[in-house]
């Protein structure tokens, strides 16, 4: 890679703030690109990058590194989306008109087949799918943190080549796959706790103690493994547990998970979901890309998904306002009640 190489975050929210100034520190060519609410408070504050395992760094930007012009990808030598999954034609429609024919472009988001919605309207790009498979929570001031383990994935492609590096020397070491379907299936997996986090109102670690939450999380994760046996997706590890084996030890009882759990993910006890962060922040959410998927894949197979539709339905109600709180032992007995109404699968 040249030192006249440039990266380019486009949809730069915490993700992309992170993941660029990761990149940042190690001194590579970083444009990032969002809205102007987070332009007008990087003027005015340093960025700032914390992750659990203590790393620091800050940095003033230079004019123009943060911008809100897609125009300013035009020189793009690799594009990493962050954009929400809602936005996603919309980037890519941005984005068609200033990159040159042949750029990778990685889909760093939540979703299974965000890259093939980008690759449609960016037919001339290389569009690779990605998986970041860590929480970023947004703090003030421009301070983005880091709150749990796992590392970068992306498909195999040579055009990726010249970059990985700057991956690997930023902390951020981008590991090349030829699964990644069963990859984001893995991760939708993990993905799955998002909704019954932001209902919880909880900090991820403090959620997660409580046996009756991970019960919630078990019902939806053994509802998607069985719909993805149907379909035939295989899953990969993607934590020390074997992913079939983990909605068992989400069922265990405190003692025996409070055990093992450090051996399948650490969590810094700050660490939220980007759903909660979006509810309070009056935003959409990304069910509709999380559980809203096996809900399509059940669709496909002809069958039904309740459980995952009852969190995408809870979420959705508190977007529109309707919002309550959902201790764990009414969150558990909601969605046994969708179960038994229903007759799921995987139940």
């Amino acid at each position: 890679m040249t030192d006249s190489s440039r990266i380019v975050i486009f949809g730069a929210g915490s993700v992309g703030c992170y993941v660029g100034g990761r990149l940042l520190s190690a001194g590579a060519d970083v444009k990032m690109i969002g809205r102007p609410r987070l332009q007008q408070l990087l003027e005015k504050h340093p960025l700032t990058i914390t992750d659990y395992k203590g790393f620091e760094f800050q940095t003033t930007l230079e004019p123009g590194t943060y911008s809100t012009d897609p125009a300013d990808a035009k020189d793009a030598d690799l594009v990493i989306v962050t954009t929400k999954s809602g936005g996603t034609e919309a980037a890519g429609l941005q984005l068609a008109e200033f990159l040159k024919p042949g750029t990778p472009v990685i889909s760093l988001q939540n979703g299974i087949n965000n890259a093939e919605r980008l690759q449609a309207t960016l037919p001339e790009c290389v569009v690779l799918a990605g998986m970041i498979p860590f929480n970023v929570l947004q703090k003030a001031h421009g301070h983005f943190h880091h709150g749990t383990e796992g590392h970068l994935m992306a498909t195999s492609h040579p055009a990726l080549e010249p970059f990985l590096y700057w991956f690997q020397r930023a902390g951020l070491p981008l590991e090349e796959r030829d699964d990644m379907p069963s990859v984001m299936w893995s991760k939708l997996l993990l993905n799955l706790n998002n909704p019954i986090n932001a209902l919880s109102g909880m900090p991820l670690l403090e959620e997660l103690s409580q046996r009756d939450y991970r019960r919630c999380l078990a019902l939806a994760q053994q509802e998607t493994l069985t719909l993805m046996e149907m379909a035939g997706i295989p899953t990969i590890k993607l934590t020390a547990i074997p992913t079939p084996a983990i909605p068992y030890l989400m069922k265990s009882p405190d003692w025996f998970f409070s055990r093992f759990a450090k051996k399948m993910l650490t969590i810094d006890p700050i660490a939220r979901s980007s759903m909660w962060e979006d509810l309070e922040a009056g935003r959409p959410t990304e069910v509709d890309w999380i559980n809203g998927e096996v809900v399509r894949l059940a669709e496909r197979l002809n069958l039904r998904a309740p459980i995952n539709q009852a969190l995408a339905n809870l979420i959705h109600q508190h977007e529109q306002g309707l919002r309550q709180p959902w201790p764990a032992d009414d969150l558990l007995k909601y969605l046994n009640q969708a179960q038994n109404d229903y007759h799921p699968v995987g139940g």
